[in-house]
């Protein structure tokens, strides 16, 4: 947010991103920001982008793309067993974007980081011909060693999920008018996902990582980290009433739609306990959806035993 430039983005910058400024943000005024560690605690990054049109819509409500955008990082911090500490945010917004859409996405933002205890620590600030496009970088810590990896699953390891399954997905479609949704309950998943934060899952999980791509998709890829296979329950994964309602042809965009932003865990069976008091302790529903054995491939199940085929295992960019 302190990239030099015309006074008018100086002004934004004050009105809109300064308030968000934590220790260490110098208040946006300098070259860049000083971060101290907590004594003790490895830092953990990440960075996502969202481009209009592609991660979100661009009639969804700024509030909604502020929160979105921090929360899409704050899941994969909570998928390395990370408390979030600081963030850097790049906005590169068409020359029209007028200064109430930055006032409703600085108050997304604000809200998110006073309940998830994260502060802005400085970035940039650009035009674009379009589309808008949006990228954080978080930043958390974690105990030296307590870091959750994708690698790590054994055979004989159950799959485990957060949450419900295909929400996400099935929101973006209500939201295209393709899927009903009378609540609107399925296009505030897709707006605004959950990230599974304070999970206490080091020693009780083997792998672990979070489901943006598509769940069997995602599920590939803790596969090959281990050099593994899996078998998914289709009939175990869990699914919210609305995405019930939606009726079973919705079953393969559940399972590969992405979106979910939900913790995909590999669990030796004798930590099942364990596991459940983690949850507990956070108020998180977990499910058991399936095993991790010997191959190479991820299969989906349907309740006769027989594999589900499916025209994709989940998203690419490419």
């Amino acid at each position: 947010m302190n990239n030099p430039g015309p006074p008018a983005e100086f002004g934004l910058i004050a009105r809109h991103f300064r308030p968000l400024a934590g220790p260490g943000s110098l208040d946006l005024l300098d070259d860049a920001a000083l971060l101290e560690p907590p004594p003790g605690r490895h830092l953990v990054f990440t960075a996502d982008a969202m481009v209009a049109g592609v991660h979100f819509l661009s009639d969804d409500p700024a509030d909604t793309v502020g929160a979105k955008l921090l929360r899409v990082n704050l899941s994969d911090l909570a998928a390395m067993g990370a408390t979030p500490l600081a963030y850097l945010m790049t906005v590169s917004a068409p020359r029209d974007t007028s200064d109430a859409w930055f006032a409703a996405f600085a108050a997304g933002l604000a809200r998110d980081q006073a309940r998830f205890g994260i502060a802005l620590l400085g970035g940039d600030t650009t035009a674009t011909p379009g589309p808008m496009t949006l990228s954080l970088t978080a930043i958390g810590h974690v105990a030296p060693n307590a870091a959750l990896r994708r690698r790590g699953a054994m055979a004989g390891d159950e799959v485990w999920v957060t949450g419900t399954i295909g929400d996400g997905a099935l929101g973006l479609l209500a939201l295209q008018g393709r899927v009903p949704d009378p609540d609107g309950w399925l296009a505030n998943r897709y707006r605004l996902p959950e990230p599974r934060l304070g999970l206490a899952l080091h020693g009780v999980v083997s792998a672990c990582m979070d489901v943006s791509d598509g769940l069997v998709q995602d599920l590939g890829h803790l596969c090959r980290a281990a050099g593994l296979a899996a078998i998914i329950e289709a009939g175990l994964v869990p699914r919210s009433p609305a995405a019930l309602a939606a009726g079973e042809d919705w079953l393969p965009t559940c399972l590969t739609g992405g979106d979910d932003y939900e913790l995909l865990m590999a669990v030796p069976s004798n930590h099942t306990d364990a596991l459940l008091a983690a949850a507990s302790a956070q108020g998180c529903r977990v499910t058991r959806i399936g095993r991790f054995g010997v191959g190479h491939e991820v299969r989906v199940l349907d309740g006769t035993g027989l594999t589900i085929r499916l025209d994709r295992p989940g998203w690419s960019h490419f």
